[in-house]
């Protein structure tokens, strides 16, 4: 059987979603999984793994476990020590900085926001967007060790009773960065990488003032982030954080919906994997309508506070 080393980022003590279904690639392609944590809280971390496809968790210990340099080269060791055929991590800013170092130590070639893994035999191959989103490629590799990042709202998340093997492996690596401080954002607002809902606006919304209709919307739903396609972040109307697309996030939640925005190839790169997609535009000729499952014609300024209403009436409902 094909043994990964699956890096799983945590919070409070508890995984993060995106690592879970990192975890639930490898055990879904009929991998053995090793979890590796690092950080405060790991250890107990560590234990909540059980249901969530790993057999064996290793935490990383020593005063350079916030260090991405000296925490990659510990997880290469712990490839090599537990005779794993390659690494995996969540397609998120930690998981892609530390899956190329991983990658340099383990002389590998990085497959990165992966949409599929598949086993077969000792031989491992993804599938991920190619050319902007127009092909699907499924590659593999012949480098030594097998690295990957898996795109985010893709896989699902093991769910299951089980238990997990704990062990330790200390940090040995000189650290050439350090983190001496932590700091909480000052808004709870869901990153677009990681929401089940996003909505996003674009330049059909006119003006920057009428994004607050986008944002009633997202509350609406409870659990949507807002979006916005490049025209909207370059005129200044909103920060780049929330950009989809080729040269922002991409993204992938179950439900997208796209408010103004005409559709522009590199938009649809990074959204075009999203499970379903919900297109708003007054243009009915919008390319942005040959990828969506469903499309409203019409007035944006007009329709989504309409919506806004209708999803919160639902979920009054129960």
């Amino acid at each position: 059987m094909t043994t990964l080393v699956v890096f799983v980022e945590h919070s409070g003590g508890n995984a993060r979603r995106g690592s879970l279904e990192a975890l639930g690639a490898a055990h879904a392609a009929g991998c053995d999984c090793i979890a590796v944590l690092a950080g405060a809280d790991a250890a107990q971390a560590a234990q909540t793994l059980g249901g969530s496809g790993a057999t064996k968790a290793v935490v990383l210990t020593g005063p350079a476990e916030h260090s991405a340099d000296a925490v990659a080269s510990a997880i290469a060791e712990v490839v090599g020590a537990q005779g794993a055929d390659g690494f995996l991590a969540a397609s998120t800013h930690h998981g892609q900085d530390l899956a190329a170092r991983v990658a340099a130590h383990l002389d590998s070639v990085l497959f990165s926001d992966c949409t599929g893994l598949t086993s077969e035999g000792d031989s491992l191959s993804v599938q991920r967007s190619w050319l902007a989103g127009k092909a699907i490629a499924q590659l593999t590799s012949t480098a030594p060790a097998f690295c990957c990042t898996t795109r985010l709202n893709v896989f699902e998340v093991c769910e299951g009773e089980g238990s997990v093997e704990v062990s330790e492996h200390a940090i040995s690596a000189e650290p050439k960065t350090r983190v001496v401080s932590i700091e909480a954002k000052g808004d709870s607002k869901l990153d677009v990488k990681e929401a089940p809902v996003v909505v996003s606006g674009g330049r059909g919304m006119k003006e920057a003032e009428h994004f607050s209709l986008i944002e009633d919307l997202a509350a609406a739903f409870g659990n949507a982030a807002v979006g916005a396609s490049r025209a909207v972040v370059d005129t200044g109307w909103r920060p780049h954080s929330e950009q989809v697309g080729q040269t922002g996030k991409v993204v992938a939640p179950q439900l997208y919906v796209a408010v103004g925005i005409s559709g522009a190839i590199q938009h649809l790169a990074g959204m075009r994997t999203s499970g379903t997609i919900v297109a708003i535009n007054k243009d009915a000729e919008a390319p942005i309508f040959k990828v969506a499952d469903y499309g409203i014609v019409g007035d944006a300024l007009e329709i989504v506070p309409a919506l806004a209403e209708a999803v919160r009436a639902v979920k009054a409902e129960g």
